[in-house]
């Protein structure tokens, strides 16, 4: 009986070791990448509640920051949106001769670029561009197996109303209004749209069952300052006030300031001078509503993505393509390197990482695409020039402390609280520069470069920005 009963053990564990070796020799079908949600907003600025700007309404973007890591410190590597565009999407730096102005193209620019949409399409992602990812929607068309824009022109954002009434006065350039405030629905304006047209997707892609890049352009806060009537009740004209740097300190250069010619195309904007303060205030109105127009279009999209359980598996990421001015050193618009026009909001959001934290580590937009590209278990190409950021998604600290931004002959090196900009030739000889220090002077009023004290510093900081604007800023090409 008992030699019965060892026999009868002894077969058991036989059995369930080979069952063991089984298991082990079967192999798992690889765990599906995770999505990626790509929002991209024109003209924002980090006058945000989450940056501390408590006047402003943002509830579905506060509620998103409360989820993801919040970057203080992101800047563009060119204020101006299409070069802006082109140099996140490719990972690479501008130079003087590349990624000029807004009508930069990708495509032309680094032929040779395996941009980040054509990456993830490479490796078997479904790859969707609505709105306004890159400024031409033709570019880069091979990266995207859909792209799509609303019906109209780019500057077509009056109501179709207003278009049959005032013919060609809609247009930008033929007079039309910088602002409007109408008591429509939110799909009236190419924001509303865009959302819409984005959750559709969402649903397709859920059914699909595929990993997805699917990316979203909103249009809003660009001019003009359109959205509907509920969103400027939001706010009280009343209590809007200038900025604490309305003005342009004699010690800055006078290269430094421009006559904001984009906002000067608008029929209801003097052609050159001051504005006139009521008209500035209904301006900073005017942004205010449309920044909290397009925090709801957001917030659609944020709630079909948790609705349709794809959160858990969606990274998040959300970008301003540059910063904006609200009269800011008395300028409007972009097309400068004080830090209004190069600070710019990213928050991202990954599945089991982020809950709501902040950081103060200096994120360069080329630093996109190789952090996405990580974090998804791709390797960027040698290309990019950016540095992932994911070691900060990991809790460790970040070694790098600048960044550099530059727009026409102006090239600013970020360096900790130092902001230093050059206007150079194109031998990259200096004819005039700035230097601000942001830890007295966070407001860039007060020029340092041409104080004798600062003589040292400022022949440091000319060394570094060369060092770091990269190898071949002042080549031909």
């Amino acid at each position: 009986m008992i030699r019965y009963f060892i026999y009868v053990l002894s077969l058991s564990i036989l059995l369930l070791s080979c069952k063991k070796e089984k298991e082990k020799s079967i192999v798992t079908p690889q765990q599906k990448p995770m999505n990626i949600l790509f929002i991209a907003v024109d003209d924002l600025r980090t006058e945000l509640n989450f940056y501390g700007a408590a006047h402003i309404k943002s509830p579905n973007l506060d509620q998103f920051a409360n989820e993801s890591l919040v970057f203080n410190r992101a800047y563009c590597n060119i204020p101006v949106c299409g070069a802006s565009r082109a140099s996140l999407l490719t990972g690479i730096r501008p130079t003087r001769k590349r990624f000029i102005n807004y009508i930069t193209r990708a495509d032309e620019d680094v032929q040779f670029a395996i941009s980040l949409p054509k990456l993830l399409k490479q490796n078997g992602y479904t790859t969707i561009s609505n709105g306004k990812i890159y400024h031409n929607n033709e570019d880069d068309s091979l990266a995207w197996d859909n792209r799509w824009f609303p019906e109209g022109n780019i500057r077509n954002y009056q109501l179709e109303k207003n278009i049959l009434e005032n013919g060609e006065a809609n247009l930008a350039m033929g007079g039309a209004s910088a602002f409007e405030m109408a008591e429509v629905n939110d799909t009236a304006y190419f924001d509303g749209k865009i959302a819409q047209k984005g959750i559709a997707d969402l649903k397709k892609l859920k059914e699909k069952n595929e990993p997805f890049f699917l990316a979203l352009g909103f249009m809003k806060p660009h001019l003009p300052f359109n959205a509907p009537k509920k969103y400027w009740d939001l706010y009280d004209r009343g209590i809007i006030e200038l900025p604490e740097s309305y003005m342009q300190p004699k010690s800055t250069p006078k290269q430094a300031f421009h006559n904001y010619g984009e906002l000067r195309n608008y029929g209801n904007i003097p052609k050159k001078g001051d504005l006139p303060e009521s008209l500035a205030k209904e301006l900073i109105h005017g942004y205010y509503a449309c920044v909290s127009y397009v925090d709801a279009q957001i917030g659609l999209v944020l709630d079909e993505l948790k609705r349709l359980e794809l959160e858990d598996d969606t990274i998040v990421i959300l970008w301003g393509d540059h910063g904006w001015n609200l009269g800011d050193h008395k300028l409007w618009c972009k097309h400068v390197t004080f830090e209004t026009a190069l600070r710019t909001p990213l928050i991202i959001k990954v599945p089991g990482k982020t809950k709501g934290e902040k950081t103060d580590a200096i994120i360069e937009f080329i630093d996109i695409y190789p952090s996405l590209a990580e974090l998804v278990g791709l390797e960027a190409p040698n290309t990019v020039e950016g540095k992932s950021f994911v070691p900060i998604l990991n809790g460790e600290t970040s070694k790098k402390d600048w960044a550099v931004s530059k727009f026409k002959d102006a090239v600013t090196l970020i360096k900790g609280d130092l902001f230093y900009t050059e206007w150079t030739d194109d031998k990259g000889v200096s004819y005039a520069r700035m230097l601000f220090d942001h830890k007295t002077d966070p407001l860039e009023l007060n020029n340092l470069a041409e104080k004798p004290k600062h003589s040292e510093l400022v022949k440091k900081l000319a060394l570094e920005l060369r060092e770091r604007w990269g190898k071949d800023f002042i080549s031909k090409n």
